[in-house]
């Protein structure tokens, strides 16, 4: 089944509605009922771009991940599987809220426990969910880093006149397009790894630069920047962080002496 832009449209349209409404185990059973598992088994190449990106750009979470990766190892769904975390460790993201004994990670609207090491389970298409995922929330950093620079005035000049503060927006744009046009090459196991290691760096980018042109305010708690940035960084340690995929891909062309064409240019 394939899509034309305006059954495209229509969909963001009521995914980022269903999106803004819930989150959690709410959003999960909204997705649910909305058609995601016959989105993600019969067009994946437009509902998982789609729907992570939302879930990025609008700040809402769901344990969709499971159900991708699951999906590429052949397992019914909707699933839950143990996910590798950096640093060596493993995570389930829970489909139903962790109990407040579990023990506590960055973020904690995200269900996820601990869990012991799990089995060998193919990586690339949830590595490329993860990035458009980071993509999201990388954008949704720089768009509220955007629009306190316009509004804010400072010693009778708006924010954005600081060249400082232009020069940061703009190296975040520039890296998250540069992310999002690595994930559209991202066909193979070892794109699917870039496109991750490109999307984790844009994000802790965004989070950098993003926070010093919000300045204070985007360390309060009323401030949505700082469930971005916590976001961010639990999603780049999620199958493997931005510094350790970059080392895995040097380790790849190293081993083998030749670097792949990932794109006809």
């Amino acid at each position: 089944m394939t899509m034309d832009a305006d059954e495209i449209a229509l969909l963001t349209h009521s995914l980022r509605a269903t999106m803004t409404g819930n989150t959690g185990e709410a959003l999960d059973r909204a997705l649910l009922d909305f058609g995601w598992l016959d989105l993600l088994t019969d067009t994946p190449e437009v509902a998982i771009p789609l729907v992570f990106r939302l879930l990025g750009e609008t700040g809402a979470h769901a344990p969709v991940l499971n159900d991708v990766i699951a999906h590429a190892a052949g397992r019914d769904l909707p699933a839950i599987v143990a996910l590798p975390f950096t640093g060596g460790r493993w995570m389930v993201w829970e489909r139903a809220a962790v109990s407040s004994s579990a023990p506590p990670v960055l973020d904690p609207e995200l269900p996820l426990r601990r869990a012991p090491a799990g089995e060998t389970l193919p990586l690339a298409e949830g590595r490329r969910a993860l990035s458009w995922w980071l993509a999201g929330t990388s954008r949704a950093m720089l768009n509220l880093a955007h629009r306190h620079a316009l509004d804010r005035v400072q010693f009778g000049r708006p924010l954005a006149a600081h060249q400082a503060v232009r020069h940061r927006l703009a190296e975040t744009l520039v890296a998250i397009e540069g992310a999002e046009a690595t994930l559209t090459t991202a066909d193979t196991d070892l794109g699917a790894l870039l496109a991750k290691a490109a999307a984790g760096h844009a994000a802790r980018l965004a989070a950098r630069h993003c926070q010093q042109v919000l300045g204070g305010i985007g360390f309060t708690a009323e401030h949505d920047f700082h469930r971005h940035a916590r976001r961010a960084l639990i999603l780049d340690g999620l199958l493997g962080s931005a510094v350790e995929l970059t080392r895995e891909a040097g380790a790849w062309v190293r081993t083998r002496g030749t670097a792949p064409r990932l794109a006809q240019l």
